[in-house]
């Protein structure tokens, strides 16, 4: 199976020039956990998680006012929508992350989520394996 057939294609995005109070009301609306920061030509830049604001704006002492650009992960695992579920999950598991990017060249056609992968019965082990991974990441952290 490949991502494609499993993507969310509903992609919320944000700019990197919107502020960290936009970008968690954003969240917060579309109960999500994680924005795609694309600039003004489409191109991903970075990703802006739930975890991302709390540790890199609010408990370092920073406000609401604080640029996502400033904030975000700019080195982002991405896939694209040819690649097999099996190694996304892999790739996810490897590098403790929970949603990944999909792109279209440089764009985001797509985001996958682990909650994705773990709703298809034939990758359901695949997405515990991940998941036991990325765990396993917290208690070294």
């Amino acid at each position: 199976m490949k991502v494609k057939d499993i993507m969310t294609t509903d992609v919320v995005k944000i700019c990197p020039q919107e502020t960290a109070d936009v970008a968690a009301r954003t969240l917060e609306h579309y109960n999500i956990g994680a924005l795609p920061v694309c600039g003004l030509d489409g191109r991903l830049e970075g990703v802006l998680t739930d975890r991302d604001l709390v540790v890199r704006c609010l408990a370092s002492g920073k406000k609401g006012g604080t640029l996502v650009g400033d904030l975000m992960t700019r080195q982002v695992v991405t896939v694209t929508p040819d690649t097999e579920v099996a190694e996304a999950a892999r790739l996810m598991g490897q590098n403790q992350i929970r949603r990944l990017p999909v792109l279209s060249g440089r764009t985001v056609c797509g985001m996958l989520s682990l909650g994705d992968i773990s709703a298809r019965g034939e990758t359901v082990e695949r997405a515990g394996e991940a998941l036991s991974e990325i765990s396993s990441g917290l208690s070294r952290r």
